[in-house]
């Protein structure tokens, strides 16, 4: 999937703003394609969860179907050129509609997706925009929906959320992320594949028409330029700076990536760019190579959530969270549990962050996964290394986060086809980036999943939901799973790990809930981390606290954040900076 541009033959205009919204009854659907009615509908800010927006109104913890309403100008495109209407992502199902005509519906949730909008409709006027967001999710999803009934039907009681979901973070429900109106050639550039090294880039280029790819890889500096022929559709390159300066979290070099579109004559037919950096990413032996040399992964796992926005793209909080991660001494983060916005993916670009990239699989249960729930796991996979494989920043694919949470025993019976079908199926897809997932604890030192993973992900809270306060016998767990899971010769990527500390509360004995305690948390596990040989790093969860669905044992946010919700840094903050900032 090409992003938005702005270009002599591309544009992108921002629908943000106010927009109106009204929600479904339970049990009914209204017939509010052609417009939502007026006397039920609130203001609400696109992009934006309506959640904290419309609490007051009832809604925080909505997760029905919200109608949203505004107004386009839909001009008549020039000839050759279509208007496509572009969704950063909907939460969690969406269809759209122009003055009542349907003109598409979302794929894989919070991923974006398009829709065409017929020449008969772009005409230079304005039209109607009505969209349905449905934020329950299906139960045949990657990360499969429940309802309130479903604790108690699995004799969990004392496990209810509310709202109901298989997570620990709240399920915000609304169009989170920019919609765009686009115009592009209908017979342009339709896809492109950069794959880097530390020589240069190889291109693969796909077009809609018979011409020349000409592709030019430019710092302002320096330029290297290349052409070749299209043939059935594709055209394949090869550009090599002179002096290659690679891309680093110490040096986020960026060359500029400029693609033409040429007819046979060679007029210039269409053009997309992207930032790009030079650089390597390889799993070798028990160690990962970054460049050529050892790395030692330092980070944290993250949520895409701030105060009113919800998990709408926050650019002020954004541009904030890089700078404190670049503060911190950090290096690399992971998109727990999600995709996260194109915005965030381009300060990981231009700051220098290595993004270990999940899709949205969160707790499958294996009791209820059957062919639709592949069908839809293979999806969105697709989908997220469509998105982003011409990332820089993107080093890894991580394909699910704690599947067989549950412990049930059909995780570790019959899962193992499942995941030798869902891997070779992302490797098919991008068989340049090392794969992995996040094992949970109740799946095992010998999850099925480790396999087929280029390096094994592992989530550990002995000290907090296990043996708690007790850190010296934590770590000796920890320890143990690290030498177990250490025998299947693969490295070892702590991806999370962390206690709650509600900020300003202290003791001076370990007590849960304390900064000092998280403090001494996290520096436990570190020793543990860069003490054992086949351990390559480690991310702490979490950044930040953050909001969570209702439960008894959260105080309306998660508290293991280094940082408090509003990024005012904790003990533990100033201790990783310590620690990660003069580690060698």
């Amino acid at each position: 999937m090409i992003g938005p541009q702005n270009n002599s033959f591309r544009s992108a205009r921002d629908l943000s703003g106010f927009w109106r919204v009204a929600f479904e009854k339970e049990g009914t659907r209204p017939d509010w394609e052609k417009g939502i009615a007026e006397s039920e509908a609130f203001h609400v800010a696109v992009p934006g969860s309506w959640n904290e927006q419309l609490a007051e109104a009832g809604y925080m913890n909505f997760c029905g179907a919200g109608w949203y309403q505004t107004d386009v100008f839909l001009p008549e495109p020039a000839k050759g050129n279509e208007l496509v209407l572009r969704f950063g992502s909907a939460d969690y199902y969406a269809e759209a509609w122009l003055d009542g005509v349907s003109v598409g519906r979302s794929s894989a949730p919070m991923l974006p997706f398009e829709c065409a909008i017929p020449k008969e409709l772009a005409n230079g006027r304005t039209a109607r925009l009505v969209v349905r967001v449905d934020a329950q999710l299906r139960s045949d999803e990657a990360t499969q929906g429940i309802t309130s009934a479903t604790y108690a039907e699995e004799g969990r009681p004392k496990d209810e959320y509310l709202p109901a979901v298989r997570f620990d973070f709240f399920p915000y429900g609304g169009l989170n992320r920019p919609v765009l109106l686009l115009q592009r050639p209908a017979g342009g550039i339709t896809g492109w594949r950069a794959v880097s090294d530390l020589a240069g880039v190889t291109l693969s280029v796909d077009a809609g028409c018979a011409g020349h790819i000409r592709a030019t890889l430019s710092d302002g500096i320096t330029s290297t330029e290349r052409e070749a022929k299209l043939d059935a559709g594709k055209a394949e390159m090869r550009l090599d700076p002179a002096s290659p300066r690679l891309w680093s979290p110490e040096d986020p070099h960026l060359y500029r990536l400029s693609l033409e579109l040429l007819s046979p004559d060679g007029t210039v037919l269409d053009m997309c760019e992207q930032r790009i950096g030079l650089r390597s990413f390889k799993v070798e032996g028990t160690t990962l190579f970054f460049n050529g040399a050892p790395i030692v992964l330092k980070g944290f796992g993250k949520h895409e959530e701030s105060p009113l926005h919800g998990r709408a793209v926050n650019m002020p909080q954004l541009v904030k969270d890089f700078h404190l991660l670049k503060w911190i001494g950090a290096n690399s983060v992971r998109t727990s549990h999600y995709p996260y916005s194109e915005e965030f993916l381009d300060l990981a670009d231009e700051f220098g962050i290595l993004v270990i990239d999940e899709v949205f699989s969160i707790n499958l249960d294996f009791r209820l996964v059957d062919e639709a729930v592949l069908a839809n796991h293979k999806r969105a996979v697709g989908e997220l290394i469509s998105r982003d494989a011409n990332r820089t920043c993107v080093i890894a694919w991580s394909l699910a986060n704690e599947p067989g949470y549950l412990a049930e025993r059909e995780y570790r019976q019959s899962s193992e086809p499942y995941w030798q079908n869902l891997f070779a199926h992302a490797r098919t897809l991008d068989p340049t980036r090392p794969m992995c997932h996040a094992n949970v604890g109740y799946a095992g030192n010998d999850d099925p999943a480790f396999a087929h993973s280029d390096f094994l992900g592992i989530n550990r809270y002995h000290g907090w939901y296990t043996i708690p306060g007790r850190l010296d016998a934590a770590v000796d767990a920890l320890d143990k799973d690290f030498d177990a899971i250490a025998a299947q010769g693969k490295p070892i990527v702590v991806l999370e790990f962390g206690a709650d500390a509600m900020a300003g509360q202290h003791a001076s004995y370990d007590q849960l809930f304390t900064e000092e305690y998280q403090q001494d948390f996290i520096s436990a596990y570190w020793k543990a981390i860069e003490n054992h040989p086949s351990v390559a790093g480690g991310h702490v969860w979490n950044f930040a606290d953050f909001r969570t669905a209702q439960h008894g044992r959260r105080v309306v946010h998660n508290l293991k954040g280094v940082f408090t919700r509003t990024r005012e840094p904790k003990m533990a903050a100033w201790m990783l900076r310590r620690l990660w900032s003069t580690a060698e």
